[in-house]
């Protein structure tokens, strides 16, 4: 195994075998110092031909041991292979996202702004960013299910790649690997890097900046934080506020550890926020100077700003629970909608299986990290790397644990690749300390937490795999006990006791995300892991009202994988992929199929969670003359509209944005479009003029465009589907 590389391999010259020269004053002096290595290749000297490309993709670094590449390349292909499995089986995923995507491919306009139509009605409700390549690659390749999500499996892969760099720079390629696996084989990630929500490119810009940043720290180079800060930027355009919350350990971090004066360290974080704000900000200014009248309204805001958006709905609102226009608030530090809330959410029923499997163990490395560099000199890289993303998993993890807001199990896809890191860092660091009682006795403790706590959610599915928990518990205690002795035992036993330990704490997240690989998923709130892994809401009602609110099990509950009450055929949304088959979505146990007067949307229009199941017929009703119209229908609610635009091709107006609870269009501007014949039908959500939240009574916009409706037009039956003819007005 290659050693754990020492800070003082920086201050060797630039000839020297220790790598290039830092700047003064970089060095440790820590009591112990294994083998050094340099950070990267050394360039060939006067007269020397430079290897072949393929040779240094293939070998590496000339010093690394001859499995390294190989075995990181290894991981990248089986963490692609796996992604890639049985990827068309969600079909169009989250509906809302991809009728974005599709819109985008037709229509650059709507590319820009991330509309939902190419007609230009309404946006989503976050910024485009995340949309960009996935319709890039429906316009090159066509709208079909693996043009939308293989763009997010590479950003897993990615993913994996930038944890695996960052970690091997410091420490070993083993330790690198380690980190690499932990992360591809976390559950939440095998599958929100399989689905078309912002979080992928949230998670590999976000594991993207911490490598930058210790990068940074290594060297003092301005060039690397400023790419940190174009990294945060940028995430921003994917998720808005989300990308900012590991600004300050970042920031803090490297104002204190940074191998350049105190001014230097200061002027650098000003450029790296400037880099920040122009990346992320460019965007924000285009949007909000642009006149209102000829761009379509921001999704999610009520006064169509994005500003409003930004620190409202998808801002505080998400930490206080006080979402303009959303569904409703979270616990505040007790039991709400969105989930119990408190310093053990990552762990509850609710979440735990999605994320958690490694967690106690990472806290356990992150400390041991932590004290084993303690000696250190300021500008110590190895201690700073897991300060950089050690501080980066406890903001982010103490942020979702008490957030009141809307909160979904699949947000929790941020933290895997700081775990990741620290756990391989940890593991690597404890490795190469291992003679001494403290280091072997801090390595067998995170064995153990990782065997038990593996045990505790196996045992939450009882009848998924009820052998596995046992094989957990039983290697991962037989595996600590070894590494209690590790600095004792002859090497290959040491070795052998390692890899037992790290194939038990493995062995649990991997048969879930076998699972989550192997099932489908669609709808707006997907969970990892077989039938029963996410509990969430424990049977409270949601915004529904009833048992259960979604679907079953309340907000968030999922079947085996059947995701939130699919719809009654068995139909993924859009009613399948166009020239294709339905999804294999299932309907969650217990739950009631949106398709089939479901509580949140009802008849044929589906609701907020899964969007419409689109018969043929309806099919066939859109598309007549669909050309002679900018809009071929409007819908209540954005899974509704994505839904049958996706079936259709067709742009479909949705009203009110994604809850329906948008003031947009206002009546006025509905029935201008009405009377300048620019919308063909009305799709009723036959719940009473209802669909998504909040729009089918009171005086909401989309409850007044509804009444107006059924009171003025001519109504249409479609199967189950009512809609309505806005050309053809009733008489009497």
């Amino acid at each position: 195994m290659t050693t754990h590389l020492d800070d003082t391999a920086r201050t060797a010259g630039p000839a020297g075998p220790a790598g290039p020269a830092g700047p003064a004053g970089t060095a440790d002096t820590a009591a112990w110092s294994p083998p050094q290595e340099p950070d990267a290749a050394p360039a060939p000297g006067p007269g020397e031909p430079k290897r072949p490309l393929a040779a240094r993709i293939w070998r590496g670094r000339p010093e690394d041991p001859r499995w390294a590449r190989p075995a990181f390349l290894g991981l990248l292909l089986a963490t692609c292979v796996l992604y890639l499995y049985n990827l068309s089986a969600s079909g169009y995923a989250n509906s809302f996202y991809s009728a974005a995507v599709q819109a985008g491919s037709q229509s650059w306009k709507a590319f820009f702004f991330g509309s939902l139509d190419s007609a230009n009605a309404i946006t989503v409700d976050k910024p485009p960013a995340a949309l960009w390549p996935m319709a890039l690659s429906v316009k090159v390749f066509g709208l079909n299910s693996w043009a939308i999500l293989v763009p997010e499996v590479l950003m897993g892969v990615g993913s994996v790649a930038a944890v695996y760099a960052s970690v091997r720079r410091r420490f070993s390629p083993a330790s690198g690997l380690i980190a690499g696996a932990v992360l591809a084989l976390t559950p939440v990630a095998a599958l929100m890097f399989r689905f078309n929500n912002p979080d992928a490119m949230l998670a590999l810009l976000m594991t993207v900046a911490c490598y930058l940043v210790v990068r940074a720290l290594e060297d003092g180079r301005t060039k690397w934080l400023v790419w940190a800060g174009v990294a945060i930027g940028v995430a921003f355009l994917a998720k808005t506020l989300q990308a900012f919350l590991i600004l300050p350990p970042l920031a803090i971090v490297y104002a204190v550890c940074a191998p350049v004066p105190l001014r230097k360290r200061f002027s650098q974080l000003a450029l790296a926020t400037a880099a920040l704000v122009v990346s992320g900000g460019w965007w924000v200014a285009v949007v909000e100077l642009w006149p209102a009248s000829s761009r379509p309204y921001i999704g999610g805001s009520q006064n169509n700003s994005f500003l409003e958006l930004t620190f409202g709905y998808n801002g505080l609102g998400r930490l206080n629970g006080e979402e303009t226009g959303s569904v409703g608030g979270g616990g505040g530090g007790g039991t709400g909608q969105w989930g119990e809330t408190g310093w053990d959410r990552m762990f509850n029923s609710e979440i735990g299986a999605q994320i958690s499997w490694l967690l106690p163990a990472a806290l356990i490395l992150l400390a041991a990290g932590l004290v084993a560099t303690r000696r250190r000199k300021r500008t110590s890289v190895t201690r700073g790397a897991f300060l950089v993303w050690g501080g980066s998993l406890l903001i982010t993890t103490v942020v979702f644990s008490f957030m009141a807001g809307i909160f979904h199990q699949y947000y929790t896809i941020a933290l895997a690749p700081y775990m990741a890191a620290v756990i391989g860092m940890g593991t690597g660091i404890l490795w190469e300390k291992r003679s001494g009682i403290w280091a072997s006795l801090t390595l067998a403790a995170a064995s153990v937490a990782a065997a038990a706590w593996g045990y505790v959610l196996l045992n939450r599915t009882p009848d998924h795999l009820p052998w596995l928990k046992w094989l957990v518990l039983v290697g991962g205690l037989a595996g600590a006990l070894g590494l209690v002795f590790a600095g004792r035992l002859p090497r290959r036993l040491a070795l052998a006791a390692a890899a037992v330990s790290v194939l038990a704490a493995l062995a649990g997240p991997t048969a879930y995300t076998l699972s989550t690989v192997d099932s489908a998923h669609t709808g707006s709130i997907p969970t990892a892991g077989p039938a029963g892994a996410s509990m969430m809401g424990g049977g409270r009602g949601g915004p529904g009202g009833g048992d259960g609110g979604f679907g079953g099990g309340g907000p968030g509950r999922q079947g085996q994988q059947g995701q939130q009450g699919q719809q009654g055929q068995g139909q993924q949304n859009g009613g399948g992929l166009p020239g294709g088959t339905p999804g294999q979505g299932r309907t969650a146990p217990g739950g009631q199929a949106n398709g089939d007067g479901g509580r949140m949307g009802g008849g044929g229009a589906g609701g907020l969670i899964n969007g419409a199941t689109v018969t043929d017929e309806a099919k066939k009703l859109l598309g007549a003359d669909s050309e002679n119209y900018t809009w071929a229908g409007a819908a209540i609610g954005s899974q509704n509209a994505a839904s049958y635009q996706l079936a259709t091709g067709d742009p479909v107006m949705a009203i009110g944005g994604f809850n329906g609870t948008d003031p947009s269009p206002t009546l006025a501007q509905f029935k201008q479009y009405v009377a300048d014949g620019r919308i063909h039908y009305f799709i009723s959500s036959g719940s009473g003029g209802g669909g998504a939240m909040g729009g089918g009574s009171g005086d909401g916009t989309s409850a007044q465009i509804t009444e107006w409706i059924e009171a003025n037009f001519k109504q249409v039956t479609v199967g189950s589907a009512t809609f309505y003819d806005l050309t053809q007005e009733t008489t009497g």
